[in-house]
């Protein structure tokens, strides 16, 4: 599942960088597009602001079917507290064009499956698919508002995986 998971976040990151070349991070010393992979990075004490944080949360297989199918559920996170100029009195537009813009990079909801452990990055014979995003209720916690959302990643399990 660990190439679909690696698919999945570098198609999400490549169409954020195309969207909104803007939202980036700054993460030991690099600046890269505005979306993380919580399994992937050092301990956040809090969400920071204003990016996307991939929390795999499930996994499922499927032996059923001729080939083996897994699945895992995904949740990307994100916050703001607005900016500096509005005094935050502008989060909410900010979450909401937050949702409209995770909802892009959702779209289309496959990607071809993909060997980051290679260099250059190897293809897969698969894609990897995803079903429509599942959003949370915004949450306010002081200064900041936040969601979330859930969507299932699927993938064919192929030879050598």
């Amino acid at each position: 599942m660990q190439n679909a998971k690696d698919s999945f976040y570098m198609a999400l990151r490549t169409r954020l960088a195309a969207l909104n070349p803007e939202r980036t991070i700054l993460l030991r010393g690099t600046t890269r597009p505005g979306i993380i992979v919580e399994e992937a990075e050092a301990p956040f004490g809090q969400l920071p602001n204003d990016v996307y944080l991939l929390r795999w949360t499930g996994l499922g297989v499927d032996a059923e079917l001729a080939s083996q199918m897994v699945a895992a559920e995904c949740e990307i996170l994100y916050s703001t507290a607005g900016t500096q100029s509005f005094g935050g009195l502008d989060r909410g537009r900010l979450l909401s064009a937050m949702d409209e813009e995770v909802d892009s990079i959702l779209q289309p909801y496959s990607t071809p499956k993909m060997n980051y452990m290679t260099q250059p990055p190897t293809t897969f014979l698969t894609q990897v698919f995803w079903e429509t995003p599942v959003f949370t209720p915004s949450v306010t916690l002081r200064d900041k508002i936040s969601r979330s959302l859930k969507v299932m990643v699927y993938s064919y399990q192929e030879q050598g995986e």
